[in-house]
C-alpha cells in the first residue's frame, strides 16, 4: 500500500495537527464525562446490540475513551478483540478479557499503549468481526475518515476488502470533530457510522 508521495499529505498534517492540539487541550473531567456519554450512543447502536464479535481499540490520551464501552460489551457477552501494534505498523489481534488483561506497551519512541496480553490471534481474526469500531481525528459528510497517518487501520480495512468482509465499519469522535470536508484519497474508505457524545450519524453504506 502506498504510504509516501500523497499529494493532499501535507493538507492532511496540518489537519491532524489541529485537531490533536483541541484534544490535548481537553480537561481530564470532560475526557471522562465524554466517555460515559460516547460509552451510551454506541451501546443503542444495532450494529453493536447484534455483534457476536467487536473488533475495537484502547483509547489513550484524549481519544474519545473506549473503556466503558468496552467493558459493557464483554459484559453482554460479546467477544471483543484489540489490536497489538506490530513493528511495520500492521496490527495483530488478541480477545479483551477484562481490564487485567491489558499491558502498558511503548513502541519506540511512541506514546505508550495498552494492548492485550493474551495469545495473539494474528493480522486475520479482524475479519472475523461484526463490527469494527475505528480510532479517527475526524470524519466529513461523505463518511470519509482521517486517521493518524500511520496507516494501520488503512492496512485493516483492505485486509477486511480482500476477505470479502463486511462488518459495520464505526468511527467514535468528538462532536467537534465531524466535519464538512478531509482530504481523501482512492484508497480511502468511507465508515458506515460515526458516534460522538450527543449522537450517531450515519452514512450510505458502499
Amino acid at each position: 500500500m502506498r504510504q509516501h508521495g500523497r499529494a493532499d499529505e501535507p493538507d492532511k498534517r496540518a489537519l491532524r495537527r489541529q485537531l490533536l492540539r483541541v484534544r490535548n487541550g481537553l480537561p481530564e473531567d470532560d475526557i471522562r464525562s465524554s466517555a460515559d456519554a460516547l460509552a451510551g450512543q454506541a451501546l443503542l447502536l444495532p450494529e453493536l446490540a447484534t455483534a457476536r464479535t467487536v473488533a475495537a481499540y484502547v483509547s489513550m490520551g484524549g481519544e474519545p475513551g473506549t473503556r466503558a464501552l468496552l467493558d459493557t460489551l464483554r459484559a453482554r457477552g460479546v467477544r471483543v478483540l484489540l489490536p497489538a501494534l506490530l513493528p511495520d505498523n500492521d496490527l495483530d489481534w488478541a480477545e479483551y478479557t477484562g481490564p487485567g488483561s491489558l499491558a502498558p506497551v511503548r513502541h519506540g519512541g511512541r506514546m505508550e499503549l495498552l494492548e492485550p496480553s493474551g495469545p495473539r490471534l494474528g493480522p486475520d481474526a479482524v475479519a472475523s468481526a461484526d463490527t469494527v469500531l475505528l480510532p479517527g481525528l475526524a470524519v466529513d459528510a461523505r463518511g470519509m475518515r482521517l486517521g493518524r497517518g500511520g496507516g494501520s487501520y488503512d492496512r485493516v480495512l483492505a485486509r477486511l476488502e480482500s476477505a470479502g468482509a463486511r462488518p459495520a465499519l464505526v468511527v467514535l469522535l468528538y462532536d467537534t470533530e465531524v466535519v464538512a470536508r478531509v482530504p481523501a484519497e482512492p484508497h480511502d474508505r468511507p465508515v458506515h457510522a460515526v458516534v460522538t457524545p450527543t449522537g450517531v450519524r450515519r452514512f450510505t453504506r458502499h
